[in-house]
């Protein structure tokens, strides 16, 4: 090989390197907004790390409207960012339409599974974690009657309300679950008013705990529950910070650790279906110094051991989207 040949390898070599870091990655925000302090936010806060420990930006977009998901997938993808992470199940038929005719752009959807060689499908065991803190819910409740506020009435939110009484079941059978859903478009991630006003009707009903999965609307939930002395359960992000001694947990959903691994392999992104549970820290409960005084010895120690056999197997939690039932939870 001459020195010429030599230089231009290695020149080649370089130039492929150098291609292969400048190349961002993207994240697409549902609607709700970035800062709705739970599913959005989470993506956010994934993203957040990727970029403070690689030393690299990312780009970003907040959609307002349904007609932008095509818009921005597109964009994003011919602007030769790699990957291009999107949060929520609404970006299921778009990314269908729109992987295909980029085959050389690697994308990650979560909460939705899409079949395409250049996509990874990030699903969560919601209803794990739910079952967790439904367990909480009943071991707190001095009423007996607990409640569970969802957002958009998708299968995907039946998930977490079915598991979520499975949980409170297991501890309390005679128990009183009270389940409403705030809507059913997509204005139902972020009515926080709405959340407020049927935080309020769950209370008049005898609930004493309630759990929101909301996205955005939750945080109506938690404020009006804190307002009125009563307990919540937040959700994706850890919410207990929102109101210290008020809030009982946050069912963990770690869209952040998605957002962070996708990002971390870049076009490297091994695509196909993943799953993402209790097992493989996926799914969990937040613990910490803003609700220590309301979670007691007893009560962690029965979520743990519930925790350790969903993990290992000998613990089934009813999975809403297998079969589409409820046994625990009547809608």
């Amino acid at each position: 090989m001459t020195l010429m040949t030599k230089l231009s390898s290695a020149v080649a070599a370089l130039a492929l390197t150098a291609g292969a870091a400048v190349a961002e990655p993207a994240l697409i925000f549902d609607l709700g907004g970035k800062f709705d302090k739970s599913f959005n936010e989470a993506a956010f806060n994934g993203a957040k790390r990727w970029s403070e420990e690689a030393g690299e930006s990312f780009r970003e977009i907040e959609l307002q409207s349904e007609a932008q998901r095509e818009q921005a997938l597109r964009r994003f993808a011919e602007n030769g960012n790699n990957p291009i992470v999107m949060t929520g199940f609404a970006f299921g038929n778009v990314l269908s339409e729109v992987a295909p005719d980029y085959p050389d752009t690697k994308f990650a959807i979560i909460d939705m599974v899409v079949d395409a060689p250049n996509v990874r499908s990030v699903v969560f065991n919601e209803h794990e974690g739910s079952y967790l803190v439904g367990m909480m819910a009943a071991m707190a409740s001095e009423s007996g009657t607990v409640g569970f506020i969802g957002g958009m009435d998708i299968p995907l939110i039946r998930k977490f309300a079915c598991g979520y009484a499975q949980g409170v079941k297991a501890v309390n059978p005679d128990a009183t679950v009270v389940a409403n859903m705030t809507g059913t478009t997509p204005a139902a991630w972020n009515d926080p008013v709405k959340g407020s006003e049927l935080t309020k009707a769950q209370i008049s009903q005898g609930a004493d705990v309630v759990y929101a999965a909301a996205g955005g609307t939750g945080v109506g939930v938690l404020q009006t529950a804190a307002d009125e002395g009563i307990l919540s359960i937040g959700v994706d992000s850890n919410q207990n910070y929102l109101h210290p001694g008020k809030v009982l947990t946050s069912m963990m959903k770690r869209v952040d650790n998605a957002v962070y691994d996708a990002m971390k392999a870049g076009t490297d992104l091994e695509t196909g279906i993943n799953v993402m549970g209790i097992a493989n820290g996926g799914i969990g409960y937040a613990l910490d110094e803003y609700n220590a005084s309301l979670v007691s010895a007893e009560m962690q120690a029965a979520v743990d051991e519930a925790s350790a056999k969903i993990a290992s197997g000998e613990l089934t939690v009813h999975d809403y989207m297998s079969d589409d039932s409820c046994p625990a939870l009547s809608f």
